[in-house]
């Protein structure tokens, strides 16, 4: 039992989901009451992950096939807050197109749920599972919207893309069980041999998997559509909780069985890095849907994430960690103005509805301009630091050509985010758009422009929270 009480967040939430279901199924127009009980479990299953935090040691369940420790604990608490946040402001989104429904807070829940569980896996089947029953869940979110064509078409394509993807990740799966005989990540480090070789194409295998989940390049072709078609609610929570969850099982699985092969797999996460750095910088530039463009932004930012992971250090994944933090919580204001630009029950997402905002809508481009600055990399803004901390871990590994191509897609980067700021401010302004937005929408703006504006006054609190993490 008392085993149990480390797993007792999967516990409480794999509950929680039963009961909204049973709850939903018995009582009519009772999606207000679901929507508020997820976002209390939420908060509920974030503090039991946040005591487990306090003077945990690392331990080991279910035959090691779970393992608990201060990193998946930290990167748990992370996920239920985006989330929690996810979830606070989509209800007026979620009205407006009469998409409310009891459902979609479910399958949020259990989304998390599958993450939670990829996050703790310490064997290749336990992650599997996490991953299938996040993928499951994420495919009908995609399609939410049905009377959508849109819609319809992001979630089938996403349905088919990562179902190929899922395929590649069990087939390298079976091989490495194939090469040592388990699944377990420790047992499979103690059986590495003459056999690497052969290893390396299960390794290669699980890693496009993976790259296809984060939608890092080459495996990035679903991630524009899906991201444009999707409800725009949606799309928040793709561009932010999928990845921190796939960001720690890259972690986890390469450097806690794989640490020996580094050789080998740290030229693939080189490359995966580089080309969608530069990709998303290059590709984001002709854009003129801002969904789009924060589709191709995200996949730069997942190289930097990766450049993080690459350096094959603990400063690296600590890096890499606080990359993927700050980012969610530019995501999150950036989404949250996307979310305000609302009139007469229609939500606008071209870039050209962004044209005289600071005219009509002081205070929003003020904030938006503050995030965009952050996303490019401006100091002293929180983003710069983001990329400040991976760059200082790959120069100190004396990876000097994967830092200029960072620093390069950067300034091309800078770019784009540049012109939605010049049309912002500069471009013939347009009618105005509704001021009366929901609490939690003001709250999310206000407080992640707050946090990434005075982010360098207390660096080290983040820094202080992160450096505990010792994967190697």
């Amino acid at each position: 039992m008392e085993n149990l009480q480390l797993v007792l967040p999967e516990i409480f939430l794999s509950l929680s989901i039963l009961f909204l279901l049973i709850l939903g199924a018995f009582k009519k127009d009772s999606s207000k009451l679901i929507h508020n009980l997820s976002l209390f479990f939420l908060i509920v299953t974030a503090t039991i992950s946040f005591n487990e935090t306090i003077g945990i040691s690392e331990t080991k369940l279910f035959n090691n096939s779970v393992i608990i420790d201060y990193f998946s604990s930290l990167m748990k608490i992370i996920t239920l807050l985006a989330a929690f946040f996810v979830l606070t402001i989509s209800a007026n989104y979620l009205k407006t197109f009469q998409i409310f429904k009891i459902e979609y807070p479910i399958l949020i829940l259990s989304s998390v749920l599958g993450m939670m569980v990829m996050i703790s896996s310490n064997d290749l089947i336990v992650f599997y599972m996490g991953l299938e029953l996040q993928s499951l869940a994420l495919y009908v979110l995609a399609t939410f919207n049905r009377d959508q064509l849109n819609s319809s078409e992001a979630g089938l394509k996403y349905f088919v893309l990562s179902a190929l993807s899922s395929g590649l990740l069990l087939y390298g799966c079976s091989l490495i069980y194939g090469f040592t005989g388990s699944t377990n990540f420790n047992l499979i480090a103690n059986q590495l041999n003459s056999n690497e070789y052969a290893l390396t194409f299960g390794i290669v295998f699980i890693l496009v998997g993976l790259a296809f989940k984060i939608s890092a390049v080459p495996f990035h072709m679903w991630a524009p559509d899906v991201y444009e078609g999707s409800p725009t609610s949606v799309t928040l929570f793709f561009t932010m909780v999928p990845k921190i969850a796939a960001l720690t099982v890259f972690i986890r699985f390469l450097y806690v069985p794989f640490l020996n092969l580094i050789d080998q797999w740290q030229m693939i996460l080189i490359f995966l890095s580089i080309a969608s750095m530069l990709f998303g910088a290059v590709a984001a530039i002709g854009q003129t849907n801002l969904k789009r463009l924060v589709a191709y932004s995200s996949i730069g930012h997942v190289g930097y994430a990766l450049a993080g992971v690459a350096v094959g250090t603990n400063d690296g994944i600590q890096s890499s960690i606080m990359y993927i933090t700050i980012y969610i919580l530019m995501n999150l204001g950036l989404f949250s103005c996307l979310l305000m630009l609302k009139r007469d029950n229609q939500y606008y997402e071209k870039i050209d509805d962004l044209s005289g905002l600071s005219k009509n809508h002081p205070m929003l481009s003020l904030s938006l301009l503050i995030i965009l600055f952050s996303l490019a990399g401006i100091p002293p803004l929180a983003g710069f630091f983001a990329k400040f901390y991976v760059f200082k871990a790959v120069i100190e590994q004396s990876m000097y050509f994967l830092a200029i191509v960072g620093l390069l897609s950067t300034v091309v980067a800078a770019f784009y985010y540049l012109r939605l700021i010049k049309i912002m401010y500069f471009d013939e302004h347009k009618e105005k758009y509704d001021t009366e937005n929901g609490f939690w929408l003001k709250f999310s703006l206000t407080a992640s422009t707050l946090l990434i504006l005075i982010y360098f006054i207390f660096p080290s609190q983040l820094l202080e929270v992160v450096s505990r993490i010792n994967i190697i």
